[in-house]
């Protein structure tokens, strides 16, 4: 069922009082669900990494900050931005967008989401990080075109803002996957 139409002014008013998160897309509002603690700590691996590596004059948010475009407000996971910015609680010039994919999340991230997004000038790159297996799906804008490429296992992704690499092993530091699970060790001893 469609949720009755909010205006812009009334979506943000709400949110600055609100404890709990939603997003906006023309006149809609979407709460956001809760994340698990392996999506936390994926996101805060990413944040430090890109924190580590940006210079003063750019701006490394974690879920807490929204992307404003146009009749938009969306909470990307992480997000870089190097402009200049004048409003205080969302970024609209983001150099580099972050989603970590979950079930309830990973149809919007990669449809809606990825649209909206790429439709900023400003974005160079997409990430579309993976809960389930160590896998980045890095989007990056070639001019009027869209790169993709899919990561995996010890790969590093490199970026143009922040200006660095970004490893798999730091997105995934301290992450274990079902298949890594020594399956000898849960076998009782005789």
């Amino acid at each position: 069922m469609k949720s009755p139409y909010t205006s812009e002014a009334d979506y943000l008013a709400a949110e600055l009082l609100s404890l709990e998160k939603s997003e906006y897309a023309g006149g809609q509002v979407f709460a956001m669900a809760g994340t698990s603690i392996r999506h936390n700590q994926i996101s805060g691996n990413i944040y430090v990494a890109l924190r580590a590596k940006t210079s003063n004059s750019c701006r490394v948010s974690i879920a807490d900050v929204k992307f404003k475009a146009k009749q938009l407000y969306y909470y990307p996971d992480v997000m870089v931005a190097c402009g200049n910015n004048t409003d205080s609680h969302c970024e609209t010039q983001p150099c580099l967008i972050v989603e970590v994919l979950s079930d309830s999340t990973e149809v919007i991230d990669r449809g809606e989401k990825m649209h909206n997004y790429q439709r900023a000038p400003e974005l160079e790159t997409y990430l579309l990080v993976s809960q389930i297996e160590r896998r980045v799906d890095v989007y990056t804008r070639a001019g009027a075109f869209w790169r993709f490429e899919s990561l995996v296992d010890d790969a590093e992704i490199t970026l143009s803002c922040p200006e660095m690499r970004l490893s798999l092993d730091s997105i995934y530091e301290r992450i274990v996957f079902d298949s890594q699970v020594n399956t000898t060790d849960a076998l009782p001893a005789s």
